[in-house]
């Protein structure tokens, strides 16, 4: 498919963070962008506001008249059920409908591309290293799972030759793409709702690891069964963290290379996995051939994602903490950063379950790991793409918390009840529309400080 003769492109599901980084970029370079979103969003009115038109109803008279055959790309998500009016009408017309996944294929075959795979990390680790590209000077843009703080975007520079995106597992998307470097931050067990086992996972992670064939462009963590080049902190590998401190509030650290120890690199993002994805982006940009100032500079100027373990409110009084976490490992990894960061005070998280199948899958986990705070909220499970399925809910989620400062709260009183809470640190965790709740969350604490 050749691009340049597209003028339309229309998204099915335009509101999800990683398709409208794909609007953005086709609104950039002059195409006509228009889409369809199940509900409006913050990211939906930053979109509209670039003067992107989104409709909110399935509604085949809202498409586009002009959107012919021959000129218009169909984007969609794979969340979008098979009954959708739109989505039918264009595979009725036989459009060119494709998936994120495959116009990102598409878009980077073209370039030297890095991509960033893994359950954990991808988003922080592709920011990290689009940010470093792009300060460096590099011909870059960086397609990428969140919004970026520097740039109030999902999308990163405005680069024809390099582009750096998030290897998707979901759906195996990441198998479309074709990265000259890349690297693979954790394999966790995850989406067993498509994968089926734990196994098949990691199966998937190492054909997507076998798309580099230079092994010595491919980084990788110790612990991982792959071939590539390790990163660790305070472990011995290829490139090393070490002498990490704190100061100020910010990691402090040096990076052994294979040709260099780079001194005192200073890096704002807490907690020891953001450590580890800062290495890997480095360990990337420093085979690109990113000078050492460059790297340094851009690295201590990062200013994070939002909602990842973004501060809301950071007084002496009242600190508040949004993060995305939606998995047992990345909530313990939010709860390692608070520990360190804020050690013997009182933290409250208010969690909200993302997905039925998630929820049942890794109970356990979950239970374990949210146990580990000192008051906890959890609000009912948010559904997504998913069907309510028997006996999974909150409430049998609650029971396998050991932690007994604990409850179930319902979104109508969630406010009320951190409100009411005499905690000093609060952290809202989940990938489901807590995020959206986040302004009136910090509009009640800081009247209340």
């Amino acid at each position: 498919m050749n691009l340049d003769q597209i003028q339309n492109v229309y998204f099915i599901g335009i509101g999800g963070i990683g398709m409208s980084a794909l609007a953005r970029y086709f609104k950039h370079i002059g195409k006509n962008v228009s889409g369809y979103d199940k509900t409006p969003s913050m990211l939906t009115a930053e979109l509209i506001e670039s003067g992107i038109d989104i409709h909110f109803e399935d509604n085949i008279g809202l498409i586009p008249s002009d959107y012919y055959v021959e000129n218009t790309l169909v984007i969609f998500t794979p969340a979008v059920p098979m009954t959708h009016s739109e989505w039918n009408y264009f595979i009725e017309r036989h459009y060119q409908v494709k998936k994120r996944a495959e116009v990102l294929g598409i878009i980077t075959k073209g370039t030297f591309s890095f991509a960033v795979a893994g359950t954990h990390g991808k988003t922080t680790t592709s920011s990290i290293l689009g940010h470093i590209l792009h300060e460096s000077g590099a011909d870059v843009t960086a397609f990428v799972g969140g919004i970026v703080e520097n740039y109030n975007s999902n999308l990163i520079g405005t680069g024809k030759t390099v582009t750096v995106v998030e290897a998707d597992e979901f759906d195996r998307s990441f198998l479309h793409l074709h990265p000259n470097i890349a690297c693979v931050t954790s394999m966790d067990a995850d989406h067993l709702d498509i994968y089926g086992t734990s196994d098949a996972i990691q199966e998937s992670f190492k054909e997507f690891a076998s798309k580099v064939t230079d092994k010595s462009k491919l980084f990788i963590t110790k612990e991982l069964p792959l071939e590539g080049v390790q990163c660790a902190i305070n472990e011995d590998a290829v490139y090393k963290a070490f002498n990490v401190r704190i100061e100020d509030g910010s990691y402090v650290f040096d990076v052994q290379t294979p040709s260099e120890i780079m001194k005192d690199l200073r890096f704002g993002l807490p907690g020891k996995h953001n450590l580890m994805n800062g290495l890997m982006a480095i360990a990337m940009a420093k085979t690109y051939g990113t000078p050492t100032d460059a790297i340094a500079k851009a690295i201590a100027s990062f200013n994070g994602i939002r909602r990842r373990f973004s501060y809301q409110i950071k007084s002496e009084k009242l600190v508040y903490i949004d993060d995305y976490a939606h998995h047992p490992t990345e909530i313990n990894a939010v709860h390692q950063a608070v520990r360190e960061l804020y050690p013997g005070r009182k933290v409250l998280a208010v969690f909200q379950p993302h997905l039925f199948s998630r929820t049942r899958d890794f109970a356990d986990g979950f239970a374990e790991s949210l146990s580990q705070f000192d008051e906890v909220f959890l609000m009912d499970i948010y559904p997504a793409r998913e069907l309510p399925m028997e006996g999974i809910t909150s409430e049998w989620l609650l029971g396998k918390m050991t932690n007994s400062n604990k409850k179930n709260v319902a979104k109508e009183n969630l406010l009320a009840e951190i409100k009411a809470s005499d905690a000093p640190i609060i952290v809202t965790i989940g990938a489901g529309d807590i995020g959206e709740m986040v302004p009136s969350i910090k509009k009640m604490l800081n009247e209340n400080i």
